[in-house]
Parts: C-alpha cells; sequence; structure tokens
C-alpha cells in the first residue's frame, strides 16, 4: 500500500489495471504554447474498472481573446467565456478531483504541459502524477492497415467509441476514455495486467524478453548491484542501481536499445540481487564483482590489473623504464596509467625536461660506452662515455623524481617553452604533439598524488546527511571502502560508526598508492569525500597533497580542478563533528 499523501510511481503501485483509478482529461487552448496560450475549457471523466465514477467540466476565461480560427474549431467564443472563471480558480477544484488517479490523455505532453505550468505560476504544487499517453500506446499497438493513423477522431472510430469527439473538452475526454478501454483489450491480450506492465510496454519487444520479466520480481526497491546470469550460473552482466527492481525491468523494455545487452538478455536466465546501504558502496561493490567475474558482456573496468607504471630504474646510471607492477625496491614510480600509450606519452613528457638516457643498457659506475645520437643532439648528459659523473647525473635523476612525487613545474616550464616555439613556427601538429604529452604527464602526476595522499590514511571515517535527515556512514581504510551503512533519523549516529568501525574490513599496508584498492574505487572515494556537505568524523592519517603539486596545473588545461580540493586548510575545515552544523 502506497504512503498516503505520496504519488506513487509505476512500479511502486503495480495493481491491477482494473483497480487503478484514472482521470482521463482535455483541454481546450487558444494556442499551442503554455504561456503563450491560455486554457478555455476542461473537461475531465474519473473511470475505474470500466466504470465511470465523476465528471468534471468547466469553461475558462483565458484573459485573452480567443483567435477566430479557434473558435470556429472548437465554437467557444469570447462571449461564452466572458463571465467563466480564470485559471486560477479552478485549478483547485480540478486538482482535488484528480487526487490519486493516474492522468491519461490523448498527446498527454499537451495537456500536462498546460496544467502544470498554470499550476506553478499561480502557486499550486503540481502533483507528481502518473501519466498514461493514449496517443502514444495507440502507435505501439495499432498497425497502419487498422487505421491511417492514431488521431483521436480516427481511434474513436476504430472503437467504436460512444461518444463522437468534436474538440469540446468533456466530449473529446468521454471519447478518450473508450479508446483506453480499447487499447486496454489490446495489450491485455498480449500479458498486460498492471500498470507497470503498461508502463513498459512496446510492440518493438521481443516476446521471449517480456517473457523474462519475471526475473526483476523478488529484487527490492532499493540501492545495490545485480547480476545477470545464465544456465550454468556464470555471470553475464553487472550492474548498479538506487533502484535495482526499477532497473533490472527496464532490461525488458523498448528503452533497451543496445545490442550486446539485448544478446546478454536473450541468453540470461537469473538475475541476482545485492542490496547496499549507500550509492558508493553499490559503484564500489560493482568494480569489484567485475574485476573478481569478467562478465562478457562489461566493458569497462574488467581487468584493473592491466596497468602500467613509469619507473626510475635503481643502478648507478638510472634511467625511465615501462613496467607493470610496483616493487619495494626504493625507485621512483609514476602511475598507474590505464594504456601503454598514455604512459609512452608521459614518459616523452618528461625526457623533453630531464637529459637523462634513454638507452637500456646495462652501465658500471665508470661506463665506456659509445654516445648515441641523441647525445650528439644535447638531449642526452651521455653517461655512457664518462663525460658526466654519476654523482652530476645523479642531481638530473633527483631532480625528475621531485617532478614525480612533488612539483611537475619543470616539466611543465620544458613543455611550455617547446610548445610556444613550435606555435610561433607554425608548426602546429607538433605542438598539439606536446600538448598531449603534456596532459597526460600532468594528469596523472596529479591523479598519483591524491590517490597516495588518500591511501596514506590509515583511516578515514566520513558521513553525510540523507535526504531524510538520517546519515550515510563510510569508514576508508588505506583508500579502500571498508564498511558502509544509514544511521536512521532520530538515531546516535556515532554508535552507528564505532559498530561500523567494529566490523569493518582490515586493511593492511602495501606498495604503492593503489596496493589496497583499485585506481577506479580510489577515484570513486575520492570523488565521494570531495562532494559537498561531508563531514569527516575520523581520521588517522595526513590527507593532504603539496600546493605546489600537479593539480595546480590540471585547471589549465580543463578548468575542472581546484586548489581547495587539495589545500590542507580545506581538509581542516571540515573536520567537524556530527550533528555539528556548517557555519554560512
Amino acid at each position: 500500500m502506497p504512503i498516503r499523501g505520496v504519488q506513487p510511481s509505476f512500479d511502486d503501485l503495480g495493481t491491477p489495471l482494473r483497480d487503478v483509478t484514472f482521470c482521463v482529461v482535455d483541454l481546450e487552448t487558444t494556442g499551442g504554447a503554455p504561456g503563450a496560450s491560455g486554457i478555455t475549457e476542461i473537461g475531465a471523466v474519473k473511470v475505474r474498472g470500466g466504470e465511470v465514477l465523476g465528471e468534471f467540466q468547466t469553461l475558462v476565461n483565458p484573459a485573452e481573446p480567443i483567435p477566430p480560427f479557434i473558435a470556429v474549431l472548437t465554437g467557444i467564443t469570447d462571449l461564452m467565456v466572458a463571465s467563466s472563471p480564470r485559471i486560477d480558480s479552478v485549478l483547485p477544484a480540478f486538482l482535488e478531483f484528480a487526487r490519486g488517479c493516474v492522468m491519461v490523455a490523448h498527446n498527454a505532453p499537451f495537456d500536462m504541459g498546460f496544467l502544470k505550468h498554470d499550476s506553478q505560476i499561480h502557486g499550486y504544487d503540481w502533483p507528481d502524477f502518473a501519466v498514461v499517453d493514449t496517443a502514444l500506446l495507440a502507435r505501439r499497438v495499432i498497425t497502419p492497415d487498422e487505421a491511417p493513423n492514431c488521431k483521436l477522431g480516427t481511434l474513436a472510430k476504430l472503437f467504436r467509441a460512444t461518444t463522437t469527439p468534436n474538440h469540446r473538452a468533456l466530449s473529446d475526454a468521454r471519447a478518450t476514455v473508450d479508446v483506453l478501454h480499447g487499447l486496454f483489450e489490446r495489450v491485455g491480450s498480449l500479458g498486460v495486467q498492471t500498470l507497470e506492465d503498461l508502463q513498459t510496454y512496446s510492440a518493438r519487444v521481443a516476446p521471449q524478453v517480456r517473457a523474462k520479466r519475471h526475473l526483476a520480481e523478488s529484487l527490492p526497491h532499493a540501492p545495490g548491484v545485480y547480476l545477470f546470469t545464465d544456465d550454468r550460473g556464470e555471470v553475464l552482466y553487472v550492474g548498479k542501481s538506487k533502484d535495482l527492481r526499477t532497473r533490472v525491468r527496464s532490461y525488458f523494455t523498448a528503452s533497451e536499445t543496445r545490442t550486446r545487452i539485448g544478446e546478454m538478455i536473450g541468453i540470461a536466465t537469473g538475475v541476482r540481487g545485492i542490496e547496499c546501504g549507500t550509492a558508493l558502496e553499490a559503484e564500489i561493490r560493482e568494480l569489484r564483482l567485475i574485476a573478481e567475474h569478467k562478465p562478457r558482456y562489461n566493458r569497462r573496468s574488467k581487468f584493473p590489473e592491466r596497468q602500467h607504471w613509469l619507473k626510475v630504474t635503481v643502478e648507478p646510471f638510472p634511467r625511465l623504464s615501462l613496467v607493470k607492477q610496483v616493487r619495494d625496491d626504493d625507485a621512483g614510480y609514476l602511475g598507474p596509467f590505464s594504456s601503454r600509450k598514455t604512459a609512452e606519452r608521459a614518459m616523452a613528457a618528461l625526457h623533453e625536461a630531464f637529459p637523462i638516457r634513454q638507452c637500456t643498457v646495462r652501465m658500471s659506475r665508470t661506463p665506456s660506452v659509445s654516445p648515441c645520437v641523441l647525445a650528439e643532439m644535447g638531449r642526452c648528459v651521455a653517461p655512457c662515455d664518462g663525460r658526466i659523473s654519476a654523482d652530476s647525473y645523479g642531481e638530473f635523476v633527483t631532480a625528475l623524481r621531485s617532478a614525480l612525487t612533488v612539483d611537475p613545474a619543470p616539466v611543465v616550464e620544458a613543455l611550455d617553452r617547446r610548445i610556444d616555439v613550435l606555435s610561433a613556427d607554425e608548426r602546429f601538429e607538433d605542438a598539439a604533439v606536446h600538448r598531449d604529452r603534456l596532459s597526460a604527464f600532468v594528469r596523472s602526476s596529479a591523479k598519483m598524488q591524491r590517490m597516495s595522499s588518500l591511501t596514506g590514511c590509515a583511516e578515514i571515517c566520513a558521513a553525510r546527511r540523507t535526504d531524510d535527515g538520517g546519515w550515510e556512514l563510510h569508514v576508508i581504510r588505506r583508500g579502500r571502502l571498508a564498511a558502509a551503512g544509514i544511521s536512521p533519523r532520530g538515531t546516535d549516529p556515532r554508535k552507528y560508526l564505532e559498530m561500523l568501525r567494529a566490523s569493518a574490513e582490515t586493511v593492511l599496508p602495501g606498495i604503492g598508492p593503489v596496493a589496497s584498492a583499485s585506481p577506479e574505487e580510489i577515484e570513486l572515494v575520492l570523488r565521494w569525500l570531495d562532494s559537498p556537505d561531508i563531514r569527516l568524523v575520523e581520521m588517522d592519517g595526513t590527507w593532504t597533497c603539496p600546493i605546489s603539486g600537479a593539480g595546480r596545473h590540471v585547471s589549465r588545461l580543463d578548468n575542472s580542478y581546484s586548489e581547495d580540493h587539495h589545500h590542507p586548510s580545506e581538509r581542516r575545515r571540515r573536520m567537524r563533528p556530527l550533528g555539528a552544523t556548517r557555519a554560512g
């Protein structure tokens, strides 16, 4: 039973069509656009189970002249509406008449648009009515052989309506009632028996797909993750939703047009739902389940282990190397990169700023090898022939490692100079190549600094108010979501938080910024922590990024980054106890 006073959705109702009260409405107006035209007549019929429960009809003074062609079409003249009430006086009575009903209209966007617009400008709350459009439904049911079009007059003849439409509101509403019942008979033979069936009905959906709607019936109206499985139990597809049942039902309707998902639905024999306390938990569970099962119909995040890193090697004359994992070897690392191409671009940017060697030969502390062409071009300090000592070469390496983890300014300045020179020479394609290299480096550096800062914290407990006055609570350990839950309204959130902490997953420190969680998970956690109204309740560690870090350069690239996101004072400002209110 829906909560009294709250307009239920189709899925919430789920009632047989015979038990639903419909308000079939029609309007006559002075034109076709709400705001630019006015209503001249409202007609409505309330019906349930084929029985008429009541009718509503009134002329309305539109406060403007009725155009002559409208007067000829409808028969409504200025004289007829001169003494009629204005729309602001009519709306309260109509809204009371339609209270608790599902609205029905032929070409519903037109009628609903006028009524909603006038309600808003006159200060009346417009209920969130469920709406059935008989014109739209007819286009899904009626074939061209049966009727040349889906106009109300044509359909009234097809279904032998007892009232002939004549461009008067009540007569057209009565005719629409008969059309509605005729359409119900058509779709009823196709298995459409409830409001939710009616909403999702489309002739474009294959019967074998529609027959699988029952797979969603056991799922709750709650946030969580769903897994489609085949007859062997193999996971075919993983997704998330704020409403599991509604989302899964949409896969069996015309709204789902993706070819590969249509193929998946044809194979699926079951759907398993995992209810989650918060939207963040659902997003992260989805990532983890995709990584675990690697479903064939998911395209993203299936292989989080496929990462690329830039490494400053540990040897007498270090160089940059592209590797696939971080080791505990005291080397400098930059990453992770989602693709090898992006990593190579960042490497090229670093080589532009630091003339370290690019060859892969192993060198002793006193090498004696012929220099390569890069040395002749002045792009390498050539330790190979002994012209630079290991200590002097180490100064370049130290600056390189600092650019990776602290301040990327030397790289940014070097690439900016190069881009300016190329642009001045009108070598714009070459300048674009260097711009892409700079972007790859700066973004990866900023990402690593943000992730390293978060994963360096042993624990962060954070909360956010829910719409109903409760609290979303999350326990994050070394960047990994360790526990999530909801403290209901009226309860002490601190007690719930302590219970979450006690039952949260133990996360041990690892090597590198993504040892405890995938980069995608850490980014989701960071995005949630950076969202408005988050309260940092407890923190074990220091969560901050350098002011001179790469983040300040990203804003120049796409204006999407703010220094507030990584300024330590911003973190301190947001450290407030639960129950406190934000000043201002």
